[in-house]
């Protein structure tokens, strides 16, 4: 049970930080010194040490109805003009919330203690805001490119091929052949001549029954 109490009390810490972070932060001008005519420090080098922001708060410390704090412009401001304030604060002890960012300007309800120092310019930051999330623009690599068109393929010509010349197998049958030379008429003439003379020598030797003549003739 201690250690589920500890736990609680450190959970219940950790949101009152988040609800007071979310509210501002409170800071006290001058100090221990308070809303005062002569501050141990500057009230301008007091803010310039300080950064403000949009929720922080001011707190004023003074005595009600000796003192009061008004919010002027940036005219009245320099010239301690009490007559027209932006806003008075008057009850003593007083909290100033920033609403926005840019220059307040305060001073002292008692124009003699302003021209004396006892007033002060807080400039209060812009507020940031997160940028939002684009799409991120398309690459030229990422881009919607068209595939290049290549060029029409023209039909190439049909060549006709090389004729062979005919082979001396594959020549036509009704060819003409080449007349045989001059001489081979002449042999087979003398060889029908040689054998007719023969024929007519043995037909001679059987007729006279001649075997000188036959073997002249073998």
């Amino acid at each position: 049970m201690g250690f589920e109490r500890y736990l609680a009390s450190v959970l219940i810490v950790i949101m009152l930080s988040f609800i007071t972070s979310s509210h501002g932060y409170k800071f006290y001008v001058g100090g221990r010194d308070g809303w005062v005519v002569s501050p141990s420090e500057n009230y301008n080098h007091w803010a310039e040490r300080n950064r403000f922001q949009v929720n922080d708060t001011l707190f004023f410390k003074y005595k009600k109805g000796s003192d009061s704090v008004l919010l002027v412009t940036r005219e009245d401001y320099f010239s301690c003009n009490t007559k027209n304030p932006i806003q008075s604060l008057t009850e003593g002890d007083s909290l100033f919330t920033f609403d926005r960012s840019g220059p307040f300007f305060f001073i002292t309800g008692n124009a003699d203690n302003c021209k004396k120092g006892q007033k002060l310019i807080v400039v209060v930051m812009a507020v940031r805001h997160k940028p939002q999330q684009q799409p991120p623009s398309p690459s030229p690599s990422s881009a919607v490119t068209t595939a290049p068109v290549s060029p029409p393929t023209l039909p190439i010509p049909e060549t006709n091929p090389p004729v062979e010349s005919p082979k001396s197998s594959e020549a036509p049958s009704d060819a003409v052949e080449p007349a045989p030379p001059e001489h081979r008429s002449g042999s087979f003439k003398l060889v029908c001549s040689t054998w007719l003379v023969l024929g007519f020598g043995i037909w001679v030797s059987m007729a006279l029954g001649l075997e000188n003549v036959v073997c002249f003739w073998c």
